[in-house]
C-alpha cells in the first residue's frame, strides 16, 4: 500500500521579501538618491560660486545654489515626511533615538557588536541596526539644518539674522562633508569585508558566485 505523503502549505513570503515592501524600499532609496544628489552639488558648487556684495545682482551660479537649495529642502521635508509614514522600514524612532534611555542604550549595544565584529574582519551585519540608523539621522538631520539656514539667509537678507544664518550655514556644511566622506568611507570598507552593501544601495550587484554576477 502506497504511503500518503502529506501536502504542506507553500511557504507565506517573508515581509521583507513582498512587493509591497520592495516598492517602499525603491522609493527610499530613490529620495534618498536625489538628495544626494543634490547635496553634492551644493557643496561642490558653493567652492565655485561667489556671494555678490551690497546692491550687486546675482551670478548666476549663486542663483541655482539659492533655488537648488529651496529643492534641497522640499526633498528633505519629503524624505522626514516618507520616515514617518512608512511601514516595515526603518521608524524614526531609529533614526532619532536621543530622546530615550531604552533607544540610546541599543544604539551603544549595537555599536559595541559591530566594532567586535570588524575586530575579527568581518562586516557589520546589519545596516539598518539600531547604530547605522541613528547615524543616518544624523547625517538627515545635518542636511536639514543646511538648507533651513539656507532658507533663513534667503529670506533675510541684509540683515544680521541673515549674517548669523550664512556662518551657520557654512559650518553646517563642513559638518555634512565630513558625514559623506565618512559614510563613503564606511561603504567602501563594507565592500571590502564582503558586504553587498553597493548593490543594495545602487541596485546593481557587485558580487560574484561561481564567475557569474548576480
Amino acid at each position: 500500500m502506497d504511503s500518503i505523503t502529506p501536502q504542506l502549505p507553500a511557504p507565506s513570503p517573508s515581509p521583507s521579501c513582498s512587493p509591497a515592501h520592495r516598492a517602499r524600499s525603491h522609493v527610499t532609496r530613490l529620495v534618498h538618491h536625489i538628495l544626494l544628489l543634490l547635496v553634492l552639488h551644493q557643496l561642490i558648487g558653493s567652492e565655485f560660486m561667489r556671494f555678490p556684495f551690497p546692491g550687486e545682482a546675482p551670478s548666476r551660479t549663486f542663483s541655482l545654489h539659492e533655488y537648488l537649495g529651496m529643492a534641497n529642502l522640499a526633498i528633505v521635508a519629503a524624505f522626514w515626511v516618507w520616515a514617518i509614514v512608512r511601514r516595515g522600514e526603518t521608524r524614526l524612532g531609529r533614526l532619532l533615538p536621543w530622546f530615550s534611555i531604552a533607544s540610546l542604550t541599543e544604539v551603544l549595544t549595537d555599536f559595541s557588536a559591530q566594532l567586535r565584529r570588524l575586530a575579527h574582519g568581518r562586516a557589520p551585519d546589519d545596516e539598518n541596526g539600531a547604530f547605522a540608523s541613528a547615524v543616518h539621522g544624523l547625517g538627515l538631520l545635518a542636511v536639514t539644518a543646511m538648507a533651513l539656514s539656507g532658507l533663513v539667509f534667503f529670506i533675510a537678507d541684509g540683515t544680521s539674522i541673515a549674517r548669523l544664518a550664512l556662518r551657520l550655514h557654512k559650518q553646517i556644511a563642513n559638518l555634512v562633508w565630513a558625514y559623506l566622506f565618512i559614510h563613503a568611507g564606511l561603504a567602501a570598507l563594507h565592500h571590502l569585508l564582503g558586504s553587498d552593501i553597493l548593490s543594495r544601495m545602487f541596485w546593481v550587484s557587485t558580487r560574484r558566485h561561481g564567475g557569474r554576477r548576480r
